[in-house]
């Protein structure tokens, strides 16, 4: 795993739990956003943006939505065979609802507060 990939584990650890956390308290659209956060977060290492696609997969086979399931399968793909060449949108928040090829305008504040090392979620 690269440098990045390594350092951003926790944020995206942390994100996947506030995920799990959401789907359990029936937010599954809060859930959902905790996803993006997580592949916006983790789309430039390999490993993590297809973590993070495969959690997407889980998510809509859950919540049986087969739409996110289509989109999801090939996003794997593409993301194990395009984000090393840095085929990637800058800022694609990951769902099926998104083209995979569209860049997004995410917050830029949204992720300010990953820059400082004292960021760093607990890994409690």
């Amino acid at each position: 795993m690269s440098a990045f990939g390594h350092n951003i584990r926790l944020h995206i650890d942390s994100e996947l739990r506030h995920a799990a956390q959401a789907e359990s308290d029936g937010n599954t659209a809060r859930a959902f956003a905790h996803l993006e956060r997580a592949h916006v977060l983790g789309q430039s290492s390999t490993a993590q943006h297809v973590r993070v696609h495969w959690h997407m997969f889980l998510w809509g086979l859950r919540n049986q939505n087969i739409r996110e399931c289509r989109g999801q399968v090939m996003r794997i793909v593409g993301a194990a065979t395009k984000t090393a060449f840095g085929l990637v949108p800058t800022g694609n928040t990951g769902g099926s609802n998104i083209s995979p090829s569209s860049p997004c305008l995410f917050r830029q504040s949204s992720l300010q507060s990953f820059a400082e090392p004292s960021a760093a979620p607990s890994s409690s």
